[in-house]
């Protein structure tokens, strides 16, 4: 089953009907930040881009869950044949590859546990996995972000274990890479991005 745009917004529209939620609202700004970032970068497309930011979070669809969530996406993906947007699943939530770096609940069986942990550690990143790291991080439900705001966002929501500070540091060395690749700041090619950082 091939994966394109119209494939992606599909799955997400029922996805969204299973488990209604902001998470889809913040999924469609990653997948545009994603394509956005894509098109000034040589040798990414666009498309690809945007339908792996757009399924990133598609584990949802089962239900309100913590890191179970990045293997049900996995799974979904997998069934599909669709090998990298699986791999972007569990690997947008890993920007270090150490699942003790995670900042969720593991709320998964020992088995699936160990699968992801050595799936995490095991992974070849490439550009599109540190992408989708890069541009969920610059999604809110309400629009584009600055990294800061959305960091913020995530700690009030999940606390500030000692790992956070390494996440984000990780987070802006990506930033830096694809700010590199563009020869400009990312901000740039996020529309709206200043009002909804400081509203």
């Amino acid at each position: 089953m091939k994966l394109d745009r119209k494939r992606a917004e599909l799955e997400l529209e029922r996805a969204g009907k299973l488990n209604p939620g902001k998470w889809t609202d913040h999924s469609r700004y990653t997948a545009q930040a994603c394509e956005n970032i894509a098109a000034r970068c040589d040798g990414m497309s666009p498309d690809t881009a945007y339908c792996y930011g757009l399924l990133h979070d598609i584990g949802r669809y089962a239900g309100v869950t913590s890191e179970k969530h990045l293997i049900d996406g996995y799974r979904f993906c997998m069934e599909r044949g669709w090998e990298k947007a699986a791999q972007i699943c569990i690997s947008h939530a890993f920007m270090i590859q150490d699942i003790s770096t995670s900042i969720g609940t593991f709320d998964v069986t020992e088995e699936d546990y160990k699968f992801m942990e050595h799936f995490v550690k095991n992974a070849v990143y490439d550009d599109y996995d540190r992408l989708v790291q890069l541009c969920d991080s610059l999604a809110l439900p309400s629009g584009f972000c600055l990294l800061e705001k959305r960091f913020v966002d995530v700690a009030l929501r999940y606390g500030t274990p000692p790992v956070m500070a390494e996440r984000w540091r990780r987070t802006l060395e990506i930033r830096d890479m694809f700010e590199e690749k563009i020869n400009g700041s990312i901000y740039e090619l996020l529309p709206g991005v200043e009002e909804n950082t400081f509203r």
